[in-house]
């Protein structure tokens, strides 16, 4: 049975210096592009990938866009800044020709964050559907944190994904930044928009707060060091911000 390899990518040329070489032993790799302007196409072509350049669709359209172009038996879904691990390319070798029982695997992941390996605090084993049969599966919408959407029976994968989704400070915040953007807009869509004041201090205040006391202390993210503070205490302002962005958005809405 054949694998291809689905991607998106915008401007992804120094993840996919690291990403490329560990899908060798992919059959087809389907790269679909929204505009880079780095060396991102001249660079998954020179790999043997295919590349298609099409307009922003959202995570959601764009992903499912390059799932549509695979035309192996089954699809693995890899975000730019992911690779495959040795441990998993062997696997996935030894278990596709076997025709698998289930239609959808999932993979457990290994976060690198601030270049460390995060191992508490809910970021390991970080397990996603990533692998699938052919049309067995797509991504839902949503604007951000977009997931998998299957139905039947699954199973889960030893061999990991390895993804370095912020190797520095600055490029947490900016992707917090965006997220967070992204969030508050599909908070304000359900009417999550913090009117009150009570709720407001709830949400921007004391949710992120027990969140970071939840990761940090209960699931033993302070194992993780320096990193693991850093990362805790940052995510725990992310949710701050989606809140308030989203009672933002809500107060202009009222204002207009």
């Amino acid at each position: 049975m054949t694998l291809s390899v689905a991607i998106i990518t915008l401007n992804e040329e120094e993840n996919l210096r690291r990403t490329l070489p560990s899908l060798q032993f992919a059959d087809e790799v389907i790269v679909v592009d929204s505009g880079s302007t780095d060396k991102t196409v001249e660079l998954a072509r020179s790999f043997g990938a295919k590349v298609y350049e099409e307009p922003w669709k959202g995570y959601a359209g764009q992903k499912n866009s390059a799932i549509a172009k695979c035309t192996g038996d089954w699809i693995l879904s890899l975000d730019a800044d992911e690779l495959v691990s040795p441990e998993l390319a062997e696997q996935l070798h030894i278990l596709l020709p076997s025709n698998p029982p289930h239609d959808a695997y999932y993979l457990p992941r290994r976060n690198v964050i601030f270049g460390r390996w995060i191992r508490h605090g809910g970021f390991y084993p970080d397990s996603k559907l990533r692998l699938f049969r052919r049309g067995a599966a797509t991504f839902g919408a949503r604007l951000v944190h977009e997931t998998i959407t299957f139905e039947g029976e699954s199973d889960e994968l030893e061999g990991a994904l390895v993804h370095y989704p912020y190797p520095t400070i600055a490029d947490f915040v900016e992707h917090m930044n965006r997220y967070s953007g992204l969030g508050s807009e599909m908070l304000a869509q359900q009417g999550v928009v913090s009117r009150g004041y009570l709720t407001f201090v709830w949400n921007v205040v004391i949710r992120p707060l027990l969140q970071l006391k939840w990761n940090f202390w209960f699931r033993l993210g302070f194992l993780d060091g320096r990193e693991g503070l850093m990362l805790h205490l940052y995510h725990a302002a992310y949710a701050s911000w989606k809140y308030a962005k989203a009672w933002e958005v809500g107060k202009k809405k009222v204002a207009s």
